[in-house]
C-alpha cells in the first residue's frame, strides 16, 4: 500500500456504531463551537439526572469545584466570560439546604436531550 492510497480516502467509514457520537459532538458544536468535553460531560450527566445537586456532579464526575462551577455557568444562561451562556441548565436553590444548588434541564436542555437521544436510538422515537 503507498501512501497516496492510505492518504487518499478519508472520508471512508471504518466503524458506523460511533457515527451517532459524530452527529452529537456536532450537535454540540452547533450550539458553540469552542464546547470542551467537559461541558459535555456535565449536560449529559444533568440531562440523566434532572434536578441532580450541584454537588453530586463534582463527586460523581470527579471536578474540582472551580471547573464544576464554570460548566454549570456556560451551561446556564450566565457564561463567565461576559458571553450569553448556552440556556440549557437551571440552577435552584434546594429547599432543605439553601446552601446547596439543584441543576434542572431548562425547555432548551430538554430538546436538546431529546435530539441526542434520538440520534442515539433512532429506533425509541
Amino acid at each position: 500500500m503507498t501512501a497516496s492510497t492510505t492518504t487518499a480516502d478519508h472520508s471512508a467509514v471504518t466503524n458506523r456504531d460511533l457515527l451517532p457520537m459524530v452527529r452529537v459532538a456536532e450537535l454540540f458544536r452547533e450550539l458553540d463551537r469552542s464546547v470542551p468535553a467537559q461541558l459535555i460531560h456535565t449536560f449529559l450527566f444533568v440531562a440523566s439526572h434532572n434536578g441532580t445537586l450541584k454537588t453530586t456532579v463534582e463527586k460523581e464526575l470527579g471536578f474540582l469545584t472551580a471547573s464544576c462551577s464554570r460548566n454549570i455557568a456556560w451551561l446556564t444562561n450566565e457564561h463567565r466570560l461576559g458571553k450569553p451562556g448556552l440556556g440549557l441548565i437551571s440552577k435552584k436553590l434546594d429547599l432543605p439546604d439553601r446552601r446547596r444548588l439543584r441543576l434542572f434541564l431548562t425547555p432548551k436542555g430538554e430538546e436538546v436531550a431529546n435530539r441526542i437521544q434520538h440520534i442515539l436510538y433512532p429506533s425509541n422515537k
